[in-house]
């Protein structure tokens, strides 16, 4: 991608309502533009941003037999009738409702299991039929009394949903704890592993427990108790009835701020129920279908990276989610500069490398180096006047303070 090509433009100021780090950043580095509160657009460096987190998602989800889907935004209000959860004053409220033709009721979807319940229910006949997982990468809408913190609570907010569905309670018991692992290795893929605990919160109406994947953060609007032993945590909000570690008993935890970055719940039988979602069993008998639910938010984690990933000067993009693996800069008046530049920018391209190479003749190095570092591509690299008296490129990671020149010939071998 040519810098003079590129649609979304850096900024020196921060915008007046940024409330958050990754608000500001991502704004001023050109990966989004608010829209309203808690509503913002992606621009092209936002998402290629948030397609690889999603990437990264899919291929966990693959990895342990989901299929995925796309079910729809909206939705008529029945459905949520049907469960009863039009009028639970913690979820009901936050419904953005509309009318369709003949004054139907309709929603635009805060979640899905009222959508997908039925909808696996038209394939699923016998226990031959089962175990079965589907999912989907699709937006989310719900009417927040208080969107804020950028991309960590909005509005209409990107999410993966996957549900899985079982004959037994023990059958999704174990699928649960594959899946368990596989959003730890998300997690890891994105840079955040060791600092993000499986986390045991309230399972409400469904289970004893749910569990939470939160990511230590000093801007988390979560308390959590960590076990240092187990690398597990318990949620504030049970800590009273779960005073010490669930998995290994240490009562010695550590309470720590974090932000949640994905939930998983054993849902049980409570949206078959309500859909009389049965199949046979081996003996003939009809039984309800076993459910859980997993969720995880690319759009958040975004933010998420954002807010962990930074210093004075801009993003720290993890290499598996950056817009582009390099950032060429290239220097001076000399058009000789920018010849060299582009053959190396084509080199790179040929090899599959991303490049975003920056062209622009009429801006200054330090303003050339200042979106750089604000835009957070992990290589920087650097032809200028300078560098080829030396028959050099100069190279520079944006995680280091130091850069080093490395001889043109030699670049094709460290991408």
């Amino acid at each position: 991608m040519l810098y003079s090509q590129l649609f979304g433009k850096t900024s020196k100021t921060a915008p007046a309502d940024a409330d958050c780090v990754n608000a500001r950043l991502l704004t001023q580095a050109g990966f989004i533009s608010k829209q309203m509160a808690g509503v913002y657009n992606y621009l092209p460096l936002g998402l290629r941003v948030l397609n690889k987190i999603q990437n990264i998602v899919r291929e966990e989800m693959n990895a342990v037999g989901g299929n995925e889907i796309l079910m729809p935004t909206l939705t008529q209000e029945e459905n949520y009738v049907k469960t009863g959860r039009d009028q639970d004053s913690g979820f009901g409220s936050i419904f953005f409702r509309t009318e369709g033709e003949n004054g139907s009721k309709l929603v635009l979807n805060p979640s899905h299991e009222e959508i997908v319940t039925p909808l696996v229910q038209k394939y699923i006949f016998s226990y031959r039929d089962l175990p079965q997982c589907v999912y989907q990468v699709q937006n989310k809408f719900r009417n927040e009394p208080r969107a804020k913190s950028g991309l960590l609570r909005g509005r209409e907010f990107n999410m993966k949903d996957m549900y899985s569905f079982h004959t037994t309670e023990d059958d999704m018991n174990k699928y649960y704890e594959e899946v368990k692992k596989a959003y730890m290795k998300v997690y890891a893929r994105l840079g955040i592993g060791d600092m993000t605990h499986l986390t045991y919160a309230s399972g409400g109406v469904f289970s004893k427990y749910s569990h939470e994947f939160q990511t230590l953060s000093d801007i988390g609007e979560d308390t959590i108790y960590v076990c240092e032993k187990c690398h597990v945590a318990v949620n504030k909000e049970i800590i009273e009835e779960q005073n010490q570690c669930p998995e290994c008993g240490n009562q010695d935890l550590v309470e720590k701020k974090s932000v949640e970055v994905g939930n998983i719940f054993k849902l049980r039988a409570k949206y078959s129920s309500a859909f009389k979602f049965n199949f046979l069993d081996e003996d003939g008998q009809e039984k309800p279908v076993e459910m859980a639910c997993y969720g995880i938010g690319p759009s958040r984690l975004m933010g998420v990276l954002t807010e962990i990933f930074h210093d004075d000067k801009g993003i720290i993009w993890p290499e598996a989610v950056a817009p582009f693996a390099v950032h060429l800069v290239a220097l001076g008046k000399d058009e000789t500069a920018y010849t060299e530049a582009a053959k190396l920018y084509n080199e790179l391209q040929k090899k599959g490398v991303s490049v975003l190479y920056d062209d622009r003749r009429e801006v200054s190095a330090g303003a050339k180096f200042a979106d750089s570092d604000l835009i957070g591509i992990p290589t920087r690299l650097v032809i200028s006047p300078k560098t080829l008296e030396q028959g050099s490129v100069e190279i520079k990671k944006r995680n280091e303070k130091d850069y080093q020149l490395i001889k043109t010939a030699e670049i094709g071998k460290i991408f």
